[in-house]
């Protein structure tokens, strides 16, 4: 049985894009948006689309999450139909995202070179 149940999924024509309503099972509080854009890229195959998050509900008394999300064909037209705010949003996340991973890096570097001298003092 699958985590995703699909609630709607509208092709937009005047739009251009598709519109894609889904519930998450047993992940309240614990989805992501990064991580949802991901699980729904995989389920409907659009590795070469643009899947944006519009929004993101937790159901009261429920583990699930209901989400929304628009998929367009390019990220130009995404960009001059949603709302820049959530363009800014993104940006940040993936630069902080990008900043902890330079950040771990040299982390295990050091973890790993630490029982290298540590023997090496035996």
């Amino acid at each position: 049985m699958s985590m995703i149940e699909t609630v709607s999924d509208v092709e937009n024509s005047f739009l251009s894009r598709r519109e894609i309503t889904c519930n998450f099972q047993g992940l309240g509080g614990k989805l992501k948006r990064k991580e949802a854009i991901e699980m729904i890229t995989k389920e409907f195959n659009l590795s070469n689309k643009t899947v944006i998050a519009i929004n993101m509900k937790n159901q009261t008394g429920r583990p699930n999450v209901t989400g929304m999300f628009y998929v367009y064909d390019s990220e130009e037209l995404a960009k001059k139909q949603v709302n820049p705010t959530i363009f800014e949003r993104l940006e940040r996340q993936a630069k902080k995202d990008a900043e902890e991973k330079a950040a771990e890096a040299p982390a295990e570097e050091k973890a790993a070179e630490a029982p290298a001298e540590e023997e090496k003092k035996e």
